[in-house]
């Protein structure tokens, strides 16, 4: 039993360890900076040589403990370090590392620097040390440019790369530290409308006719739905005074629904309140009798003359 259950425990972890090694393969360098003179600075204040990393997968991906380098005879030069929640990369997100040589400085700054005299390998292995998840190799950079993937995370041959000079004349040509490659900017649609409306007035004009269209077709419907209540409240009026629908005519009203009858009523209520006004103005005076108590009689608050005998 013991020795089935530690088998059933090895499988398991051998199972885990694959699908970390295959949830790691989506893991790509996407970008690289040799000479960095004016653009990202780390968390102290530095412009230093810098290595983007890609999770192309759509899950979060742990990248602790993983390698990276910049020689393949050393797979094992920086180690990711362990206990950092920030090397938790959200599913389609990038991360930055510094190549510095100051390992000290935090996790995200490596053991090595990159040398701009000459092409530079960077790669990436996985936990076991052997396992090669992405490489690739940087040609040599003018200070300012990058080496970049022309899209996220997408090819491995040289074409799937570009010399970026972070011009903002040309399309697609950004720097972007810890940011999409390719950032769509211009949509053909909105760009053929523009050219045939340059002043808006077509667009003007559409949106006008669409909110009167539906103000329009609002009212309608108002006026379909009152007309259906009105016919509805007339069929149960005749239907409470037993009269044929059939022979009714849709502009005659039932008995007791008549103008000199309702009339009448508001006539009688106005009678009615005005006499109440009236009544209300008249003064009665009644004479209140109170019962008798010898605490508030007179006669007991004199006093009685003395007489001489």
């Amino acid at each position: 039993m013991k020795r089935n259950l530690l088998l059933l425990l090895a499988l398991i972890a051998v199972g885990c360890a694959s699908l970390s090694a295959q949830a790691r393969k989506g893991l790509k360098i996407n970008e690289v900076m040799v000479v960095n003179d004016s653009n990202a600075v780390d968390e102290y204040g530095r412009h230093a040589a810098w290595i983007e990393l890609f999770n192309s997968n759509y899950a979060p991906m742990e990248i602790s403990s993983v390698y990276l380098t910049n020689d393949t005879t050393k797979k094992t030069l920086y180690p990711v370090p362990l206990g950092d929640h920030a090397t938790k990369i959200p599913k389609r997100q990038h991360v930055i590392f510094w190549a510095d040589n100051r390992p000290t400085d935090g996790t995200f700054h490596t053991s090595f620097t990159l040398d701009p005299t000459k092409p530079n390998v960077i790669a990436i292995y996985d936990a076991d040390g052997q396992t090669l998840i992405d490489c690739v190799t940087v040609p040599v950079l003018k200070p300012g440019q990058s080496y970049a993937r022309i899209e996220d995370g997408k090819g491995d041959s040289h074409a799937a790369w570009a010399v970026r000079n972070g011009s903002n004349e040309i399309e697609n040509d950004y720097i972007t530290p810890g940011g999409a490659n390719k950032i769509k900017d211009t949509n053909p649609k909105i760009i053929k409308f523009k050219e045939q409306d340059e002043n808006g007035f077509a667009l003007t004009i559409t949106a006008m006719a669409i909110v009167f269209s539906a103000l329009l077709l609002l009212s309608i419907c108002f006026w379909i739905i009152s007309r259906i209540n009105t016919r509805r409240y007339k069929r149960k009026k005749m239907e409470a005074h037993g009269m044929d629908l059939t022979e009714m005519h849709p502009d005659d009203h039932p008995e007791g629904d008549s103008g000199e009858e309702i009339a009448a009523i508001v006539m009688a209520l106005h009678e009615h309140l005005d006499a109440h006004d009236r009544e209300s103005s008249v003064l009665t005076i009644n004479k209140v009798r109170k019962a008798y108590s010898p605490w508030s009689s007179h006669i007991y608050t004199l006093r009685q003359i003395p007489n001489r005998r």
